[in-house]
């Protein structure tokens, strides 16, 4: 198929081999990448806030909007295509200080924290992240390989997951926070 390009505050999920799920403009949005690599299914999910409750007719209307609602849709929608939780890869990008130069909201930090606190609930490891710093970003999965790439500005693109884990835990990779 090609390209599917996921905007701010939504979510895509594929099985086509073919496809290419990519977001940009991540500032303190966090993109959460999923991958299967044995049923072939992978999933992006750029969500804006933590917490839906800050704005409950959003969180109905615009459920990926949020983490606390968005995440979970994620994972149910991969899983309708196939993919199965315990073996999903998962890399994370975003959560930088962007337009908030005191620190006064901490949207960023508080995506982040808002991630973290669901995915451990829900016992799912978090192989590769790239967290925080104060540059926007782009990131891209093939959703046959598992390949996942992130662009930040000014600097090259670089690999931030291997498509499969070692032994059902982490890949080994690094975990960036940028500061």
């Amino acid at each position: 198929m090609g390209s599917i390009v996921i905007g701010i505050g939504d979510c895509k999920v594929s099985k086509d081999p073919a496809d290419v799920l990519v977001t940009h403009a991540l500032g303190s949005c966090i993109a959460i990448v999923i991958h299967d690599p044995v049923a072939k299914v992978a999933g992006l999910l750029h969500f804006m806030l933590p917490d839906s409750s800050l704005d409950a007719g959003k969180g109905g209307q615009r459920p990926f909007m949020f983490a606390d609602t968005g995440i979970p849709l994620l994972f149910q929608n991969a899983c309708a295509l196939g993919a199965v939780k315990s073996r999903m890869i998962v890399a994370a990008a975003g959560g930088a200080q962007m337009l908030d130069p005191n620190g006064t909201f901490n949207i960023g930090q508080r995506n982040h924290l808002a991630m973290r606190k669901i995915l451990w609930k829900a016992g799912v490891i978090v192989h590769k992240e790239d967290i925080g710093g104060t540059s926007s970003r782009t990131v891209r999965v093939e959703v046959g390989s598992g390949r996942v790439q992130l662009r930040t500005s000014g600097e090259p693109d670089q690999d931030i997951a291997a498509n499969s884990p070692r032994n059902g835990v982490g890949n080994g990779l690094q975990h960036t926070h940028r500061r």
